[in-house]
């Protein structure tokens, strides 16, 4: 499914103007996106000597990664001494379901005790140990407490960390502008347009190497923590761009969001509220997580609700409670209690701090000087005191482990010059991302990104900007305005295909819904090539969600198609028609996706590289 060449023939001035008349900029190295990763990448490649310039959608600083509330997962060994990269890197693959790239989940879990380190040396103030330590958390899927955090805002802490470092480092940051496409010199990345979200005005970056680092896929689906920007920005270009798509069958749902009151659905609920002692129970008051612990965990999960607490409270003989098991497992879990009329009355289940009262003292301070943001979050959008009362959540859009195939060491896509880090990347995840994981990606495979990016600005000469592509970019742009009077409304048709993906490829999956699915797309496509847009191109929000619609089909049709080819359920991937995981046949394959010379989205089966035998040694070691 791919639309036309060029959405509408219509004449506006601007399509007549030349490349020369347009703003423009050149830098060696450009970074998409200003979140963790694209301020790590950008640090690194200013370090490297070279002109580094930033494109960023909304304004520096409201990054998703601020969102991102429990932690970095990082083995610094400094509440238990046990935890070490090895246990670090078991934990991943297991959560991941081994179909994770093994070199990216090898390089994360030697490299985050650095990067996390790196962070405190540039200012981030971390929690503390006793003794001076950076305090770490319990989280689901890891086997020791790992997540360093400052309370529940440690995505906050560490952008605030990387932009004050950043800002003397020399990097030129253009906000509030949005990439529309990117441009080649044959093979290899030659620069972007983009254009300004305030004025509406084009502008054309020249750049060596380009590093996206646009976070993920949220806004596909109606319900989701993820914020407005969150439309599949890097994903969609580096496809449009010929790079190789992997993976877009995992879609992760959190298990824990809020969904009342209506107004606040979806936003997320830590999964340090869990990790602190907060328990799961359905409507009849059953802590339900006890009654369905996977093989594969059990040797590590409580039995009882006694060892559970004493594994919260730091007890090193006791195993963790199983509302800490991976996110997956837990979503499906709570839909299942939903499902079987055991659910909270908004159609939830109910996840309860409060309980630690009979446990501590002081439970009301412990939990508004553990969970700030939480307590704060529910006392003004929901009027719920969580020292007293349990809260009502239940799953939300999260995370996509599918993304950008890179090389595990330097990040660059299958496009020369095209580099990707963060959540728009794929590999390190597999089938399931461990919670605390993403942020510490972020730092690790963006300073790699940005190490490389820059390397390869310097070896190779700039690309020649394609003039005619950029006007066939500004003319497909731009033809929203030619149909403002016949045209459909962009938000009705980004509404129905949220509502699409949600009922028909959300957390259970059956072939013939998402065959449906598939249908659909094809007309929302066919509907997306004739919206319109009323007004001008200065404060346009119209414009600008008729442009995101071309990502969201996008990243929603290799999502749709990769979890129709996977007949199995592994990990995010829960096929109701195919109830088990196959080893045998899915094992050892990944799902990649490109752009054919026909514009359709074409898919093939990879195997995954042999894993060497030292790091089979250590799975091994870490049963």
């Amino acid at each position: 499914m791919e639309p036309p060449a060029r959405l509408n023939g219509g004449v506006v001035e601007e399509k007549k103007k030349h490349m020369a008349d347009y703003q423009n900029f050149e830098y060696d190295v450009l970074v998409v996106g200003a979140g963790g990763a694209g301020l790590r990448a950008a640090i690194e490649s200013s370090a490297a000597g070279v002109r580094v310039g930033m494109v960023c959608k909304s304004l520096l600083g409201k990054a998703h990664t601020v969102m991102a509330e429990g932690g970095i997962a990082a083995a610094l060994a400094n509440v238990d001494d046990r935890d070490s990269w090895k246990v670090h890197f078991a934990d991943t693959m297991r959560g991941g379901q081994y179909v994770n790239n093994w070199r990216m989940a090898e390089i994360h879990a030697k490299e985050a005790p650095d990067r996390v380190r790196e962070l405190e040396a540039w200012g981030a103030v971390f929690d503390r140990t006793a003794d001076g330590k950076i305090l770490q958390r319990n989280f689901g899927g890891h086997k020791y407490p790992r997540l360093a955090h400052v309370g529940d805002r440690t995505g906050l802490e560490l952008i605030r960390t990387l932009q004050d470092h950043g800002i003397h480092q020399g990097i030129e940051v253009h906000m509030e502008h949005t990439v529309v496409a990117i441009l080649k010199d044959r093979e290899r990345v030659s620069g972007v347009l983009a254009y300004e979200r305030e004025r509406g005005r084009f502008k054309i970056f020249k750049t060596r190497a380009i590093v996206l680092a646009t976070g993920g896929i949220g806004r596909a689906y109606k319900i989701t923590s993820n914020s407005w920007d969150y439309t599949g920005d890097g994903h969609s270009l580096a496809y449009h761009a010929g790079a190789e798509l992997i993976d877009l069958e995992f879609v992760q749902f959190h298990p824990t969001g809020m969904i009342w009151p209506p107004s606040v659905m979806g936003i997320l609920v830590t999964e340090g509220v869990r990790g602190e002692g907060g328990v799961l129970r359905n409507k009849d008051g059953t802590r339900f997580m006890f009654g369905d612990i996977p093989d594969n965990y059990k040797a590590q999960t409580a039995d009882n609700e006694e060892e559970g607490w004493r594994y919260c409270q730091g007890d090193k003989s006791a195993r963790r409670p199983p509302e800490l098991l991976t996110r997956d497992h837990v979503a499906r879990c709570i839909v299942r209690e939903i499902k079987e009329g055991r659910g909270s009355p908004h159609g939830g289940v109910y996840l309860d701090i409060s309980w630690i009262k009979q446990k501590l003292p002081k439970a009301a301070e412990h939990i508004q000087r553990k969970l700030p943001s939480m307590y704060h979050q529910f006392k003004q959008l929901a009027d719920i005191d969580i020292t007293r009362e349990a809260m009502e959540v239940g799953p939300t859009t999260h995370y996509v482990m599918g993304g950008i195939r890179v090389h595990p060491d330097t990040q660059m896509s299958s496009v020369p010059g095209l580099f990707a880090a963060g959540e728009c990347a794929a590999g390190i995840n597999g089938a399931n991302r461990l919670g605390g994981n993403s942020l510490s990606d972020i730092l690790v495979f963006g300073k790699r990104a940005g190490e490389f990016a820059a390397r390869f600005a310097r070896e190779n000469p700039a690309g020649v900007i394609d003039g005619d592509h950029v006007e066939e970019a500004v003319t497909q742009a731009l033809g929203p305005f030619d149909r403002a009077t016949q045209g459909e409304n962009p938000y009705q048709i980004q509404r129905d295909l949220q509502e699409m993906m949600q009922d028909l490829v959300g957390i259970v999956r059956k072939e013939e819904e998402m065959a449906r699915a598939l249908k659909g797309l094809e007309t929302l496509w066919e509907r997306a090539c004739k919206v319109g847009t009323s007004g001008n191109r200065e404060y346009n929000p119209g414009w600008h969600t008729a442009l995101d619609l071309k990502n969201l089909l996008t990243v929603s049709e290799a999502v749709t198609r990769s979890a129709i080819d996977r007949q199995e359920s592994r990990g995010a991937q829960f096929r109701d028609d195919y109830p088990r995981k196959d080893d045998a046949k899915w094992g050892n394959v990944n799902i990649v996706l490109r752009k054919g010379a026909d514009g359709a989205m074409q898919l093939r089966h990879e195997p995954i590289p042999l894993m060497p035998s030292h790091l089979k040694q250590v799975l091994d070691e870490m049963k």
